[in-house]
């Protein structure tokens, strides 16, 4: 029979406890509407308990973002198996799931939450931007990008937060139309890059190459094809 009697957490333990209830409680509202008192009632400890652990709100909120950042980095980490538009649809399904789960932290953390200034977050944000960057060349296999490639990529990397953030409002678009449309805008920006350098035409052509009928890349073609006609 159980005696009720509480396990005593570690420190490392109760910290990690507390940035998990934080994190919660950030990605169901804005992390300027949660107060410290709701986080240590979440945790169900007392107020000046969280800040022996954390010095204060931001600590936390910061502490918080970076599990979110590395969680929201990993969306983009997919095996290079098969044709590019389906390895970028997968990627971009993983994506939205973490703006799903996460969306007034998502929101806040792009737009300007209680971290804002702070350098701590503005180089987590930029992490999250770097790794997904390099991700997206390491599919293309290409180490040592040319200019225009790498305007490329960081552009749709840009995209796919605003687009994300927009589909937040409201979320007036089916969120798995975005998801593909997002794929065709990659390669649209790569077709446009193409038409004006070399070195792009001979990329894009090497990725459609290996692209099927039924993929992503040629049902954009499909539908360019139609609207063209």
């Amino acid at each position: 029979m159980s005696t009720g009697v509480r396990r005593r957490m570690g420190v490392e333990e109760r910290r990690q406890q507390l940035i998990g209830v934080a994190l919660d409680l950030f990605s169901r509202r804005s992390p300027d509407e949660v107060s410290i008192d709701e986080i240590a009632s979440a945790a169900g400890i007392s107020r000046p308990l969280v800040y022996h652990y954390f010095p204060g709100k931001l600590s936390l909120y910061e502490a918080a973002l970076k599990r979110a950042s590395d969680d929201l980095a990993s969306r983009f980490v997919e095996p290079h198996d098969g044709p590019l538009g389906a390895r970028l649809l997968r990627v971009m399904r993983r994506y939205f799931d973490f703006v799903d789960e996460h969306g007034p932290g998502f929101s806040a953390l792009m737009r300007g939450g209680p971290a804002v200034g702070s350098s701590t977050t503005n180089a987590l944000i930029d992490s999250v931007r770097q790794a997904a960057y390099v991700q997206i060349l390491s599919h293309l296999r290409v180490q040592d990008p040319p200019a225009r490639l790498e305007l490329v990529v960081r552009s749709w990397i840009s995209l796919a937060e605003s687009t994300a953030l927009i589909w937040l409002d409201g979320r007036r678009i089916p969120r798995a139309e975005l998801e593909v449309q997002l794929v065709h805008d990659f390669a649209a920006l790569a077709a446009v890059s193409a038409a004006y350098d070399e070195e792009m035409t001979a990329l894009l052509r090497r990725i459609l190459k290996d692209e099927p009928a039924d993929g992503p890349f040629s049902d954009l073609a499909a539908r360019l094809i139609t609207l063209a006609s």
